[in-house]
């Protein structure tokens, strides 16, 4: 797929699927603006993934932050043609009984308000320019929902709603908002989880095995290409199976 004389912005953009993706759109020939909280393995990253790829320190919960880092990169590329959003976090697993308020909070704010933040930052940009391609990052456990997993499954389940709204209300110009389901894919985001829930989740998918980050990759890219000229306000599947819908 060419991305050749396109921008791309990815959030958690610094490793896991988010760098997967990145590398992808840059083998395509888009220009890439990395968002990660941890800015400096946000430049480490955009070193090695090379082409002029821009870094920047941002926290998608803070929507000053996410403001200041569109305008960062308008400054830069004077335009932004995608988007993968794939910032977020686990959180801790415990019973709904006993969860931390603070905690269901604090991963609501990051993968639901941080999911606001960066589109609502970037839409008025695409409009502009009258061409747009969002991907937000989900999880199975927004449909199916895990236990021990309350806050990140009701998160996910809010990014599902948010990104069919969003991909509603842009319908009618070419502006593609959709989102993906991916089951566990081996990244740091294990080390916020027990071993136990770890087990749990790779029990559920029937294929037997985690996602790879190229296969998230290869999806997500197609949704971010000129390609996808007519689905927006979708769901697409990463679970191995899991998905019961």
């Amino acid at each position: 797929m060419s991305f050749d004389g396109q921008v791309a912005v990815v959030t958690g953009g610094a490793q896991g699927i988010g760098r997967a993706v990145a590398e992808v759109l840059a083998g395509g020939g888009a220009r890439l603006a990395l968002w990660d909280l941890d800015g400096d393995l946000a430049a480490a990253t955009a070193e090695e993934i090379g082409g002029g790829t821009l870094a920047l320190q941002v926290d998608v919960a803070d929507w000053s932050s996410v403001s200041d880092a569109r305008d960062a990169t308008l400054d830069m590329v004077d335009r932004i043609d995608i988007v993968v959003n794939s910032a977020g976090i686990a959180g801790s697993n415990a019973p709904v009984e006993d969860y931390s308020v603070e905690e269901f909070a604090r991963i609501v704010t990051i993968n639901l308000m941080g999911t606001f933040h960066v589109n609502k930052a970037v839409v008025p940009t695409m409009r502009r320019h009258g061409y747009g391609r969002i991907v937000n990052i989900a999880s199975v456990a927004g449909k199916d929902g895990n236990p021990n997993a309350s806050a990140y499954s009701a998160s996910k389940a809010g990014v599902i709603g948010f990104t069919k709204s969003l991909g509603k209300e842009l319908a009618g110009e070419d502006i593609a908002v959709n989102c993906v389901t991916p089951a566990a894919a081996r990244t740091r985001i294990f080390d916020q989880m027990s071993q136990e829930h770890i087990d749990f989740m790779l029990s559920k998918i029937p294929r037997g095995r985690f996602l790879e980050l190229n296969e998230a990759a290869s999806m997500i890219a197609w949704l971010c290409s000129r390609e996808n000229s007519f689905t927006t306000a979708g769901v697409f599947d990463l679970s191995g199976g899991r998905a019961t819908y």
